[in-house]
């Protein structure tokens, strides 16, 4: 039997790169022509932000006060998670000589970048994870200037929580500028007086077409565009977990893939019918994201042995890949194409994003087949990939629940949510307050 789509996306991530192209074009010329004066335009004219760009150690320490003690618990937890995955990776890039032939000897230093920017976006969520995943791995590397970026939240100053995890993870100077006109100041050394080597971090399809852009004039972590996911699954999945996971995903935004790949039509079915009722239950902002996204980009693709799901998987190359499936070691062994592999129903992309280690700056739309994510060899292509107990999960998802709803992000929380009432029935957590906006 050939590979049968029953459900099939109507767009593609490249529908909507085109305005995007043209957009940063403009403002990157602008920025080049005039530099901090049209940075601080674009600021005030897309943030309404007109305070000081970069952020003063004072100020640093006095909205550090605004963290409650728990959350800075949770975030120097995910830091330190970060940091050892890190330091691990770097532990694992040796210098050598060697002498290749009787009197012919070469050998191999390793290097770090000289100046690290670091963004992390502050659109509809506060992305706490983000601002920790880039400052703690260049830290890791031996970095030696770490410049962080992320915009004014929601009209106001930089949001305090992922002010403390800049600052905690070990960035060197804050700078409050969003979007493009944030990549271009690293970039081009703008109010610090020091370019960026290399700048790193997710963001928009404006800030994915400004990296690209600038890529050469400096390095850049990915070709980045919407966050994806793919669960492969079997007969010996649970729907319910699966289904949550998807949307826990599609939730980014609007054009965030979500796609199952499964042997089982008794499963693709009972996931198609939960995943809109899920939606259906998250509040407003999540709902109108990952319900655009569902509609448009999600998948659901049934195939008829699993070499043929991997063969499947490897072809859409997935920024995220979930195995809920037996034999985790057989998976293992086989998928080549991901930027990093969640594996058996004990994790989750969610604790991959927040908490877990392995960094969550990752290749989107097929270019896992070539590249690794974010890490501090990122010039080779570098697989990460997870497994957990349950009493890991346990620990790891009280906070990703945590997490999660600071950042606005319900769906994420629910996915840790789900799994906690499925091992631990009857017990209480500490899960934050939901999501109501």
């Amino acid at each position: 039997m050939p590979t049968t789509y029953l459900k099939k996306a109507s767009k593609t991530p490249e529908t909507e790169t085109a305005t995007a192209r043209a957009v940063v074009e403009e403002m990157l010329a602008a920025i080049r022509k005039d530099g901090e004066d049209a940075v601080r335009r674009y600021a005030r004219k897309l943030d309404t932000w007109e305070r000081e760009i970069i952020v003063d150690k004072d100020e640093i320490r006095r909205r550090a006060s605004e963290v409650p003690a728990q959350v800075r618990r949770d975030i120097d937890f995910a830091i330190d998670q970060v940091r050892e995955f890190a330091l691990a990776q770097r532990r694992s890039i040796q210098e050598f000589e060697v002498e290749l032939h009787p009197g012919v000897t070469a050998g191999q230093r390793i290097v770090p970048v000289n100046v690290a920017g670091c963004y992390a976006p502050a659109g509809r969520y506060a992305h706490i994870a983000s601002a920790y995943m880039g400052v703690a791995t260049a830290k890791a590397a031996g970095v030696g200037r770490i410049i962080a970026c992320s915009g004014p939240f929601r009209g106001g100053p930089m949001h305090p929580f992922l002010l403390y995890a800049f600052d905690r993870a070990g960035a060197d100077v804050i700078l409050t500028l969003g979007g493009v006109q944030a990549i271009a100041t690293m970039a081009y050394g703008l109010f610090t007086g020091t370019p960026a080597d290399v700048i790193v971090g997710p963001g928009n399809k404006f800030v994915a077409e400004a990296k690209r852009m600038l890529f050469g004039q400096v390095g850049i972590d990915v070709f980045a565009g919407p966050s994806e996911v793919a669960v492969i699954a079997d007969d010996s999945a649970d729907p319910a977990i699966v289904a949550s996971d998807l949307v826990g995903q599609a939730e980014h935004g609007h054009e965030s893939p979500a796609w199952l790949f499964t042997t089982s039509r008794a499963l693709a079915a009972e996931v198609l019918e939960r995943v809109p009722r899920l939606i259906d239950k998250l509040p407003p902002t999540a709902r109108d994201a990952a319900g655009a996204a569902w509609r448009d980009y999600g998948e659901v693709v049934l195939c008829d042995t699993r070499e043929e799901v991997v063969e499947v998987s490897d072809r859409y190359a997935s920024e995220h890949l979930e195995v809920q499936a037996a034999d985790l070691d057989w998976w293992l062994a086989r998928l080549t194409n991901y930027g990093s592999l969640f594996l058996g129903e004990e994790t989750t992309v969610a604790y991959g994003d927040k908490v877990s280690g392995p960094n969550h700056v990752l290749p989107t739309k097929g270019a896992a087949r070539y590249s690794g994510g974010l890490s501090v060899h990122k010039f080779v292509k570098t697989l990460t990939w997870q497994r957990m107990t349950r009493e890991a999960a346990r620990d790891i998802g009280e906070i990703t629940a945590r997490i999660s709803r600071l950042e606005g992000m319900e769906a994420h929380a629910r996915t840790a949510d789900d799994r906690l009432a499925k091992y631990y029935p009857g017990q209480s957590f500490e899960l934050g307050s939901a999501v109501t906006v």
